[in-house]
């Protein structure tokens, strides 16, 4: 896991870019459902009136709100407001700007003007619980203006009060024609203040939505009565908000885009440079690690590994990032919106980490054993193409194709498993996450019942609780690609720290500038990694420049192997080679190879044209180098029929050409280079007679100055060469030309009766003693 990290973490500075702008998208995306919430409760059940203290009131309301305040606050409640006798059809208080702009004051005053707001509302909706007070007080204030009349109070009726009636009448109509208001303006500060004093025990019990809500309703009534157009108040409410909501959306989108845009960077960056990391470590490899990692296992990990992993940095940045800004955003909304309900995210929360990790332990081992499956089936596919000549020629196109399917079906099986398993996944989430509306609908239809929260803030909650649970969705769904990204990355880690046998010197040597490419074994040993044997043991031989060292031997007798530890595709157990009287062991792998022209046994062509093929070691080298080194391989014989000549396009692998061309193409490719020591392993095997021959006069020419060592299966063609190491079970079986080796070495002379008549042997022996340089093809 740590591995996918470090990959990404290598391109921190976009990594924090994309930090903030998912700050930016996760403030829009967790800032909508408040606006949701205010549409709902002010623009819809309020009628756009969002305040909660009265900005513009007649004077009238006023002193009717005066009659429930305290004498100490109605001094603070008048210095907030100014009058106003022009802007309403009634003289009006108007709110103090300086005041509207301070959020203390705002409070304050909300927390005066609350009760009070909420009382007169209610005395003007003309309730029955208001018309019972109202005829209680009027009774109170009957019986206490009956009991004083007789001790002589000067009483003043109020006008129009009809005249030549008892004063006990005249009393009770003065009452009956009063309002609610007009009992309590006469009502003693002290009693007034006792009265309200109980009401606002009993209404101090009532929640807080409560009083908010008729404290907006009675600021709506009050701009009502102004002669201010409501619905125009509603409208204009709704266009702002429903337009800050809108611009916030159009952030987030922007915002998602630009992730959207540099993940899709960071993750693309990050597959190049896995990618071009282990081209460059692979093409260090020694043999030793191409037998480690199979070529089929090197291709999945360098393309269907990496792919993964740029796939699910994408997702981290893109999702995992993201979920725990969103989900502990919407925490932090939800603590504002409604705390009582908070117990359904935890449930939620719980539920969806138990369904995770069951996930995990269930399909975490499968996925490790997914890569493995994937690589055995691309081995097999491999295998079969390559082969499929010899399949046809042999009539096992039955078993090869059960043998395909018997790797696909497994890699299927498992695939299926997992993709079940991690499918079960969503539907568990959405019966979570439908589970959990329901929920708070519940929660919140009884909440809004009891009038402890509002439609809108129910809404909200919804939306931000799936956020939250998006936010873990999110997290979820990664899960899904984590544990096969995570066993990839480490696949892939496993070839950028392999230790590769092979290293280049910390101090190194140069071969000198007058150096003639005199090779030298001094006593090698070489034993395989691992192997309990030695294949080769204690070589000693010298070859020199313009001579020709030949090296025979029976199948496995180690003579790949030795001409393999001159280039350091392997490096000598023991003893040590000399070019030039320098161990080459000393000198840089690039500063030796050059030196060397290397022909594998099997000839390798590149797609391209015959042109790059034989100058891809020298790609500085003019056309007449070409067509030279052409010609000294045979190979003008079939180019010049080409239409296209050495422009002719040659396949990947060189599949459009035969064995014999191939090899010649690659003998002409190492001819062309000019190197001081040529190897040539075996790569005369496809050639016919006629062409061998040809092919070794015009050699023998062009490397007068070169050391040519020759590994060869046939006799004929190494019967003229300088010095012939006949190689038996890895030891030195015998060392000299062919007529001494014949004399005095029966390994070869076994060799050479196998593949020649004795009268062949004879004229072999006789044109060694002429010197002459016909050869023969046994």
């Amino acid at each position: 896991m740590k591995n996918l990290f470090k990959y990404a973490a290598s391109y921190w500075k976009a990594m924090i870019a994309i930090v903030l702008i998912l700050v930016v998208q996760a403030y829009c995306d967790l800032s909508l459902p408040a606006y949701t919430s205010d549409i709902v409760n002010v623009g819809i059940q309020q009628g756009g009136i969002e305040d909660e203290v009265p900005r513009q009131i007649a004077i009238e309301e006023m002193e009717k709100l005066l009659l429930f305040v305290s004498e100490d606050d109605q001094q603070t409640v008048m210095d907030a407001y100014t009058e106003d006798n022009t802007s309403y059809k009634k003289e009006a208080y108007v709110l103090k700007d300086s005041v509207a702009e301070e959020e203390n004051t705002m409070e304050n005053l909300k927390d005066i003007l609350q009760i009070p707001m909420m009382m007169t509302s209610g005395i003007e909706s003309g309730s029955d619980t208001t018309k019972q007070m109202e005829d209680k007080l009027k009774e109170q204030m009957s019986q206490g203006m009956a009991q004083s009349m007789p001790q002589g109070a000067d009483r003043t009726m109020p006008e129009g009060m009809p005249q030549g009636e008892s004063q006990a009448e005249s009393q009770a109509v003065s009452l009956d024609d009063m309002s609610m208001f007009d009992l309590l303006k006469m009502l003693p500060a002290e009693q007034r203040a006792t009265m309200v004093e109980k009401i606002e025990e009993q209404m101090s019990e009532m929640p807080d939505t409560i009083l908010d809500q008729a404290a907006v309703s009675f600021c709506r009534s009050a701009y009502k009565d102004l002669g201010m157009d409501m619905d125009q108040t509603q409208i204009h409410y709704l266009l702002k908000t429903g337009g800050q909501m809108a611009a916030l959306a159009l952030l987030g989108m922007v915002a998602s885009i630009m992730v959207a845009f540099l993940a899709s960077r960071v993750g693309a960056s990050a597959g190049r440079d896995l990618r071009s990391g282990v081209f460059h470590k692979v093409v260090g490899f020694s043999n030793n690690e191409f037998n480690h990692f199979s070529t089929a296992s090197l291709i999945t990990r360098s393309t269907n590994d990496i792919q993964q992993i740029q796939m699910l940095i994408v997702m981290l940045l893109r999702m995992v990032l993201y979920a725990p800004i969103l989900a502990i955003g919407g925490v932090l909304q939800v603590m504002k919106t409604n705390v009582s309900m908070s117990w359904i995210i935890g449930l939620a929360v719980i539920i969806i980490a138990f369904v995770v990790l069951l996930l995990f332990l269930v399909v975490m081992p499968k996925f490790k054993v997914l890569q493995n499956l994937v690589d055995k089936l691309n081995l097999v596919t491999r295998e079969i193409l390559t082969g499929l000549p010899v399949i046809r020629a042999f009539s096992t196109e039955k078993h090869e194709e059960e043998r395909f399917d018997d790797a696909n079906r497994t890699l299927t099986k498992t695939n299926l498993f997992v993709n079940r398993a991690m499918t079960f996944m969503m539907p568990v989430m959405m019966l979570v996450m439908n589970g959990v509306s329901v929920l708070i609908v519940w929660t919140g239809a009884h909440g809004i019942s009891d009038g402890q929260m509002q439609v809108g803030d129910m809404m909200a909650f919804i939306q931000y609780t799936m956020q939250i649970i998006m936010g873990f969705l999110m997290l979820c769904m990664i899960s899904i690609m984590l544990p096969r990204a995570a066993v990839a990355a480490d696949r892939v880690e496993e070839v950028l720290k392999s230790e590769t046998m092979i290293h280049d010197p910390k101090q190194e040597k140069h071969f000198p500038e007058d150096g003639k490419g005199v090779l030298t074994f001094n006593h090698v040993s070489f034993r395989y990694p691992g192997a309990d044997e030695d294949v080769l043991e204690d070589i000693t031989f010298t070859a020199k420049p313009g001579e020709t060292t030949a090296i025979i031997g029976s199948t496995g007798s180690g003579k790949s192997t030795l001409v393999n530890l001159i280039p350091r595709f392997y490096d000598v157990t023991s003893g040590d080679i000399m070019l030039d009287g320098v161990d080459i062991r000393e000198v840089k792998q690039q500063e030796l190879r050059e030196k060397l022209g290397y022909v594998p046994q099997k000839g390798v062509l590149f797609s391209g044209d015959i042109a790059s093929n034989i100058m891809f070691g020298n790609s500085h080298g003019s056309d007449d180098e070409m067509i030279e080194a052409a010609e000294i391989a045979q190979a003008t014989e079939f180019i010049d029929t080409k239409p296209e000549k050495y422009k002719s396009p040659i396949s990947q692998g060189g599949s459009n050409v035969s064995g014999g061309q191939k090899q010649r193409l690659s003998i002409a490719r190492a001819i062309a280079k000019h190197p001081q020591v040529f190897i040539f392993d075996d790569s005369f095997s496809a050639l016919d007679y006629k062409t061998d021959v040809t092919l070794r006069r015009a050699l023998a020419e062009k490397t007068s100055g070169s050391t040519v060592l020759i590994v060869a299966q046939r006799i004929s063609t190494i019967l003229h060469a300088e010095q012939i190491i006949v190689l038996d079970e890895g030891k030195v079986a015998g060392k000299g030309t062919h007529a001494e080796l014949l004399k005095n070495c029966p390994v070869y002379r076994e060799i050479a009766e196998s593949q020649l008549s004795r009268k062949e042997l004879e004229a072999a022996l006789n044109e060694q003693t002429d010197g002459k340089e016909d050869q023969i093809h046994g």
